[in-house]
């Protein structure tokens, strides 16, 4: 039986190697060009999806620039939450007169982390003192007469402002110059 077997496999191997041989020795292929008709459907349906590819990708796109504007205005909100805490630390520091006790010194280092912990987040501080005057970051609370600066020329910065990326988080208060 176990010949019977072996026989069978060799038999079914011929066969299939017989109708390779015969596709192989087929060799017309016809070609079939698309009528008119067809043509304009391909046409229409090519067009469509590539303004569909298109307009997903723009969809993509706008949904990337949401995304970002969405999360740099969490970081916005936030931050702005914190500016009164760095207020009140740097007027627990101003009243300190012992600038070498251990108080001070820890208050101060906390100041010191907390200001590069904004630095890495991407927040600044506005630099108004000794600039010209600009209404987009700073806010005038008093006018001076003051002969040492030019006119529109910040005198005195009476609160910091902030800004993140491009977006001012808080306008820096500040005397100017007449």
């Amino acid at each position: 039986m176990v010949g019977d077997e072996n026989r069978i496999e060799y038999e079914n191997t011929i066969e299939t190697e017989d109708a390779a041989a015969e596709t192989v020795e087929c060799d017309e292929v016809e070609i079939c060009e698309p009528e008119q008709g067809e043509r304009n459907e391909l046409d229409e349906l090519n067009d469509k999806y590539l303004r569909l590819l298109a307009e997903f990708d723009n969809f993509r796109k706008r949904s990337q620039e949401e995304k970002a504007k969405m999360y740099n205005n969490g970081v916005g909100d936030a931050i702005t939450k914190i500016l009164p805490v760095i207020d009140n630390i740097g007027r627990a520091l101003d009243s300190e007169s012992d600038r070498e006790s251990s108080l001070y010194k820890g208050v101060e280092m906390i100041e010191k982390q907390l200001m590069k912990t904004l630095e890495d987040i991407g927040v600044e501080e506005i630099i108004a003192e000794g600039k010209p005057f600009d209404p987009n970051y700073h806010f005038a609370v008093a006018h001076v007469e003051d002969g040492n600066f030019s006119e529109n020329t910040v005198t005195e910065e009476l609160q910091i402002g902030y800004k993140y990326k491009d977006k001012v988080l808080r306008h820096s208060m500040v005397k100017v110059a007449n």
